[in-house]
């Protein structure tokens, strides 16, 4: 299955995180944790919040335009426009959680 997300803006531009946060609550949160908290619905979604930690936020919305999809049966293909893909990586960017800290070497 693949979906097609392209969104008309209005005459007056959206915020990008505002929309990219509409974006991923609507498309993606039904299974995945979408903000700075909570658990995903799905229990093997991982939460957007640790989405920095597997890919490069900067080039997330190339991925997002060419379609994104997963190995698991349950996530369908999405294939975004690049105002939206821009627009989700904006969103993405403000609720990263903190790298893990790294265990300081044995001596």
């Amino acid at each position: 299955m693949l979906t097609l997300l392209t969104f008309s803006l209005p005459a007056q531009a959206q915020d990008p995180v505002v929309q990219g946060r509409q974006i991923v609550e609507e498309f993606c949160g039904p299974c995945h944790a979408t903000g700075k908290t909570g658990a995903s619905p799905h229990a093997d979604a991982p939460p957007f919040r640790t989405l920095a930690r597997s890919f490069d936020l900067d080039r997330f919305p190339q991925l997002l335009e060419r379609g994104i999809s997963s190995n698991h049966p349950d996530m369908p293909e999405f294939k975004f426009n690049e105002a939206s893909a821009r627009a989700v990586r904006d969103y993405l960017r403000t609720v990263q959680a903190e790298p893990e800290p790294r265990p300081e070497p044995q001596r």
